[in-house]
C-alpha cells in the first residue's frame, strides 16, 4: 500500500512497459514501486460460473417425485449445494432418473 505525498489518498499499482508503478488517482501523481513495497502480488481472477456436477454415479442420491421438462419422467435425483453467499439459501439440484437432464432451482 502506498499514499500520495502529494494529497494523501491511495495510490493503485499500475503496470507499464518499463516497470510497475504507484498512481494516484486524485492528482495523478506517479512513483515507480521498487522491491521493498509489500503489497505487490499478482491476483488472476477466475471468473466462470461455478457449476455442480454430480459424475455419474448418482445411484446414491435421493430420490423424488417431481416431473421432468424435457422427458415427461416423473422421478429424478435431488442434492442441494450452496454457491452464493452463505446467508442465503442453498441452491437445489435436479437430475431425471431417466434422460440425465439435469436442472436447478433458487430458494
Amino acid at each position: 500500500m502506498e499514499l500520495c505525498k502529494k494529497c494523501g489518498s491511495l495510490m493503485v499499482p499500475i503496470r507499464k512497459k518499463n516497470g510497475l508503478y504507484f498512481v494516484c488517482r486524485v492528482c495523478k501523481t506517479e512513483k515507480k514501486a521498487n522491491g521493498n513495497n509489500n503489497i505487490l502480488k499478482e491476483v488472476i481472477h477466475n471468473e466462470k460460473p461455478i457449476i455442480a456436477v454430480v459424475g455419474d454415479s448418482t445411484e446414491t442420491l435421493p430420490t423424488i417425485k417431481k416431473k421432468c421438462e424435457k422427458c415427461g419422467n416423473n422421478l429424478v435425483y435431488w442434492w442441494s449445494q450452496q454457491t452464493r453467499s452463505s446467508d442465503e439459501p442453498e441452491t437445489r439440484f435436479y437430475r431425471c432418473t431417466k434422460c440425465k437432464q439435469t436442472w436447478r432451482e433458487y430458494s
